[in-house]
């Protein structure tokens, strides 16, 4: 398990635990069962104490969790037949971003995500969930198979943001993301995303222009990440803190300024510690969402996603 900065007192904890129960399994004579069953106590209310009350900054923390599910977890778990679709059409294929055709319960859909991998080699092949032109363009690709054949389109988000290398700048870095963006308003299908890790810049808004949008109880999302704000601000990245407070990124403040419609809960100590439960949740908000808008016409689909991102932001004048 790898722990974050504030859970270190948590790991005291649980590896006096172990090493109590390593200790016994040494020596059989040994009865470690009330100390070890006490520390598995004072673990279990310390975990929830700290969860209870995360601070924008910790949530980001929790959200770049390396033991969080990723987005190839939840394909592997949640979709049956799924069938990769890879490539632009035009320049290459981007590994930082995955889809394909697959069913959710028999109902046939198309499924897209940031993948930023587990280990050193897949990180890199990867690209941290970064993803390139080609990489949206591919989703822009998916989108308009999925529009074509009338299947839902469902988006797992899970980036820093979009890959602002050189060679990605050249090969047009901000017209892909716009485009992709705009791809997913004039869609005449369902389409609905979960923020499952980080939702950073534009880099996420052009998987998440969705009719339906929900985050993971510790996810985040936000235009900027909080060092790169404080970079610009303060011109000091360790103002970090302070940044995650001022962008209102978590779900929670999400959900109450309505950019996003619903929160999925996360078992206590984050997805990290209940992967199996985090992924059956999130397969149980996709399938409601899509519920939801089962029997919708493009026309009013498309309205209705239009509609929603026009509104954000707007406040009525008082007379």
């Amino acid at each position: 398990m790898h722990y974050l900065e504030f859970e270190k007192p948590l790991a005291e904890i649980e590896g006096k635990a172990t090493e109590l129960r390593a200790m016994a399994r040494a020596n059989p004579e040994m009865d470690v069962a009330h100390e070890a069953s006490a520390l598995d106590q004072k673990a279990e209310k310390l975990l929830r104490d700290l969860y209870k009350g995360l601070t924008p900054w910790r949530k980001c923390q929790v959200a770049r969790h390396p033991d969080r599910p990723h987005c190839k977890d939840y394909i592997d778990t949640l979709f049956a037949e799924y069938t990769p679709l890879a490539g632009d059409r035009n320049f290459a294929d981007d590994n930082a971003i995955m889809g394909g055709i697959a069913r959710l319960d028999d109902r046939p859909v198309v499924v897209i995500g940031q993948e930023k991998g587990t280990d050193t080699q897949s990180r890199l092949a990867r690209n941290f969930g970064m993803a390139r032109p080609e990489g949206y363009r591919k989703a822009i690709r998916l989108m308009d198979l999925a529009h074509r054949f009338g299947m839902p389109v469902i988006t797992l988000v899970d980036t820093p943001g979009a890959y602002p290398g050189k060679g990605a700048e050249e090969r047009g870095q901000a017209e892909a993301i716009a485009r992709c963006t705009q791809k997913c308003l004039e869609i005449g299908v369902p389409l609905v995303s979960v923020v499952i890790g980080e939702g950073g810049s534009g880099g996420a808004v052009a998987l998440a222009t969705a009719n339906r949008v929900a985050m993971l109880e510790h996810s985040v999302y936000s235009v900027i990440s909080p060092e790169g704000c404080a970079s610009i601000l303060w011109k000091d990245s360790e103002k970090m803190r302070e940044a995650a407070e001022a962008l209102r990124l978590t779900a929670q403040d999400l959900h109450r300024l309505g950019v996003i419609d619903r929160i999925i809960p996360e078992p206590p100590g984050g997805a990290q510690r209940g992967r199996d439960v985090t992924i059956k949740a999130v397969g149980a908000a996709i399938k409601a969402m899509l519920d939801g808008l089962a029997g919708k016409s493009a026309a009013k689909l498309v309205a209705e996603r239009r509609s929603k991102f026009l509104s954000m932001g707007s406040t009525a004048l008082s007379a």
